[in-house]
C-alpha cells in the first residue's frame, strides 16, 4: 500500500524547550522516529510536520521530507495532533498526493523501533483493522488510582478491588502515544476514534518511554545505552 508516516515537530514545547531536537545519546530526539520510520522500510515518504525552519533542517539532514512548514493554526498549542494530520493530508492532497494510510510516530517515543511499526501494520493487515494504536501494560492498576479532594481526605479513596495483590487483577493496558495507524479514507469519515474497527498494538514497556520531562530523559538514556530487549 502507499504509506505516508507522519512525525509531528512544532517548536512550541513549554515543559522542555526544543526537546525534539535536545541530544539524546548523542543524536537529536527526533532523529530516533525518522530513522525507525525509515528502517521499517513501510513508508513510500517519511515526512515531518513542523513550524520550524530549524527543525525542518534537521529533519532533512536526518533523512525525512519537509515538502511544506506547518501553519500557526496547527502549530497552536490548542490545536491537536489530528488537526496536523489533516492539514498534512489535505497539503498532500494538493500536491496530487493520496495515500492508503498514514502512521503518527511521536518523536518523544525514541525507544519504539522499525520492528514495532511493522508489527503494528501486521495487526492493521491481520485483523483487517481501519486503524490500529500502540499500547503498553501499565505501571499500575486504575482501582489504585483517584482523584483527591482539597483537604486530602482518603475516604473513598480506593476502589472495589483497588488492594488485591498484583497477580490477582487484571491486566490493564494504556495508550503509549508511540504509534497511530489510520485508512486516510477512514480518517477522512471518522477522524481517529477508539471504536470497533480500532486494534491494538501491544508493545514492551521498555519501548514505551514517552518523553514528557527530565527524568524520561534519564530513563530514555539509560535504556538506549543498556537496551532491555
Amino acid at each position: 500500500m502507499n504509506n505516508l508516516a507522519i512525525i509531528p515537530a512544532r517548536s512550541g514545547s513549554t515543559g522542555l524547550p526544543n526537546k525534539n531536537i535536545r541530544p539524546l545519546c548523542g543524536k537529536p530526539l527526533i532523529a530516533y522516529t525518522i530513522d525507525a520510520a525509515i528502517n521499517s522500510d513501510i513508508f513510500c515518504e517519511v515526512m515531518v510536520s513542523t513550524d520550524s525552519i530549524q527543525y525542518r533542517n534537521i529533519a532533512v539532514q536526518q533523512g525525512a521530507s519537509v515538502p511544506f512548514l506547518r501553519s500557526k493554526q496547527a502549530a497552536a498549542d490548542e490545536a491537536s495532533s489530528w488537526d496536523t494530520v489533516a492539514e498534512v493530508l489535505t497539503s498532500y492532497r494538493k500536491m496530487g498526493k493520496i495515500f492508503d494510510t498514514f502512521c503518527l510516530l511521536q518523536p518523544t517515543s525514541p525507544l519504539r523501533t522499525a520492528g514495532d511499526i511493522q508489527n503494528a501494520y501486521k495487526t492493521l493487515e491481520t485483523l483487517r483493522a481501519k486503524s490500529v494504536a500502540s499500547v503498553c501494560e501499565a505501571d499500575h492498576s486504575p482501582l489504585a488510582c483517584n482523584t483527591l479532594p482539597e483537604n486530602s481526605s482518603m475516604a473513598h479513596f480506593l476502589r472495589k478491588g483497588g488492594m488485591r495483590r498484583r497477580q490477582d487483577q487484571p491486566t490493564y493496558y494504556r495508550i503509549n502515544g508511540a504509534i497511530y495507524i489510520c485508512e486516510t479514507a477512514h480518517f477522512a469519515q471518522n477522524t481517529f476514534s477508539y471504536d470497533e474497527s480500532c486494534y491494538a498494538y501491544i508493545m514492551d514497556k521498555s519501548h514505551s518511554i514517552d518523553i514528557d520531562d527530565e527524568l524520561d530523559f534519564r530513563i530514555a538514556e539509560t535504556l538506549l545505552k543498556s537496551p532491555m530487549v
